[in-house]
């Protein structure tokens, strides 16, 4: 039999000096990583078990805790890393796949990271957002109709359904049962405040929170959870969801223990079972059957709520758009591989799909040079970082942006990673009821207003340096992008000139 001893990632370094043995920590760790030892009346820690969420550090009272990085290594070896030697010896022990939350950790250029805004000088004044008006208002849906006037030579108003919203933000699907009640009625309560919208995911949708349904966009995906016409017709808009950017090309699974009590009743499956989602939808095998669900659901809502599909980030993503604008949907919604996850396979989150500016400018430019880029708008997530990364964004073709992880880590997320376990020790991404009381929804909702307020003050900063005041003259506007240490392949596909240029 073979013996191994994975060392611990993380260590716990904990001051006996300041440590007074309040047990706080013990009380708040929800991987049981803090014992009281009552003999010697200390604290001690099983690091094993240390996710790094950083729970006890933030709320020691004297500042006695720290968490660092291990520094236990095998011997050096170019090709075989510890961390791929430890994910091994897992796999030998378990015979399973290994599984990991939120997105892709791996060191991947961050094309957003390489790319610089243009600003005006003295032939192109800059204008002052806090002086002159900045309009960040977005309408998200089709454009391409025609002017029509009726028999006395008015125009008719036949705009397709749109979405209004006050930035080109809105909050990614993260569905019930992944996060918690009180991280969903924070997103809701954010969206409703702010003139945005969140997104359900595919776990239905809590009848709490059909109030907020203005602000609601409902998702149907592989499994079908939650679906049902009272659904569809309580949200402002529809999401067929064909994939997502941490893991392409196959289905969800959200685990038994997660479907408890309303979560049970809201994804209409039974306590206990497993929420399994097939990678493809069983009616949709062509671009036909993809404008078959889209009309479906269009003559369900009575042709009054716009349909979004979701796909992620992979190598044909422009031909794929290309199909989508022509099935009859109204936006298309792009998932770049660094997108978050309550769980994917390892492999495939860190090995699968392209970064998110790429598919972004592929996408536009496939759609302008046919002629179709007004039949859809396109909103695009996948680690959407700060207000900069939104005006790149934006620039590069997209109308809006989705935010999951952001949005997470505004209510409280340390990013430990161990969202599949169900124990997050913020109360987000858990159904323990212990757990849940730790995420405020009334603080929550309110740290989000707050991000994105901070964000749309940035946004309007930016483009007045720019001497662009609305978000539709940014749109597609490549001109004001740079690169930096970017190949000439990279230069061409992503459509911008490099530095200096």
């Amino acid at each position: 039999m073979a013996i191994r001893y994975i060392y611990s990632e993380y260590e716990v370094s904990r001051n006996t000096d300041r440590c007074i043995v309040c047990r706080v920590c013990e009380r708040q760790c929800a991987n049981e990583v803090h014992t009281y030892l009552p003999e010697q009346n200390k604290m001690t820690a099983d690091e094993s078990k240390c996710v790094n969420c950083h729970r006890c550090v933030s709320l020691c009272p004297t500042r006695a805790l720290k968490i660092i990085k291990g520094n236990n290594t095998y011997k050096e070896n170019a090709n075989w890393s510890n961390k791929t030697m430890n994910e091994l010896y897992r796999q030998a022990d378990s015979g399973g796949v290994l599984l990991s939350s939120m997105g892709n950790s791996e060191n991947y250029p961050i094309y957003f990271d390489r790319i610089l805004l243009n600003a005006s000088q003295v032939t192109n004044p800059s204008i002052d957002p806090l002086r002159e008006p900045m309009e960040t208002r977005v309408y998200l849906g089709s454009k391409a109709v025609k002017i029509e006037r009726d028999e006395k030579g008015r125009l008719k108003n036949n705009l397709l359904p749109h979405l209004k919203l006050s930035m080109p933000i809105m909050f990614s699907a993260m569905s019930y049962g992944s996060i918690s009640y009180n991280a969903h009625e924070s997103l809701a309560r954010a969206s409703e405040e702010l003139g945005i919208y969140y997104n359900t995911g595919e776990g239905g949708l809590h009848e709490d929170f059909y109030p907020y349904g203005k602000n609601t966009i409902v998702q149907v995906a592989s499994g079908r959870f939650g679906v049902h016409k009272a659904y569809l017709n309580q949200a402002a808009a529809i999401e067929i969801k064909i994939g997502q950017g941490a893991k392409p090309g196959i289905g969800g699974h959200l685990p038994g223990k997660k479907i408890v009590g309303d979560i049970s009743k809201t994804r209409m499956i039974p306590e206990g079972s497993d929420a399994i989602s097939p990678a493809p939808h069983h009616d949709i095998y062509s671009i036909e059957d993809l404008s078959q669900l889209v009309y479906s659901l269009k003559e369900a809502t009575e042709y009054k709520k716009p349909v979004i599909v979701k796909i992620a980030a992979v190598h044909n993503v422009a031909a794929i758009a290309s199909g989508i604008a022509r099935s009859g949907a109204d936006i298309i919604s792009i998932d770049g591989f660094r997108g978050g996850t309550g769980a994917a396979p390892t492999r495939i989150r860190d090995h699968v799909g392209i970064p998110i500016e790429l598919a972004l400018a592929g996408v536009d430019k496939r759609l302008r040079d046919e002629g179709i880029r007004d039949q859809v708008s396109v909103v695009v997530g996948g680690s959407i970082r700060s207000s900069t990364d939104i005006v790149k964004a934006v620039a590069l073709g997209a109308d809006c942006v989705y935010i999951g992880t952001a949005a997470l880590l505004a209510l409280g997320c340390h990013l430990c990673r161990s969202c599949h376990e169900g124990k997050c020790n913020w109360g987000i991404a858990t159904q323990v009821p212990e757990l849940l009381k730790r995420l405020n929804p009334d603080i929550g909702y309110k740290r989000l207003v707050n991000l994105l307020t901070a964000w749309r003050h940035e946004i309007e900063e930016i483009m007045g340096g720019m001497g662009i005041n609305s978000i539709e003259s940014l749109k597609g506007n490549r001109l004001m992008l740079r690169g930096v240490g970017l190949n000439e392949k990279e230069l061409e596909i992503l459509g911008i000139r490099h530095a200096g240029e």
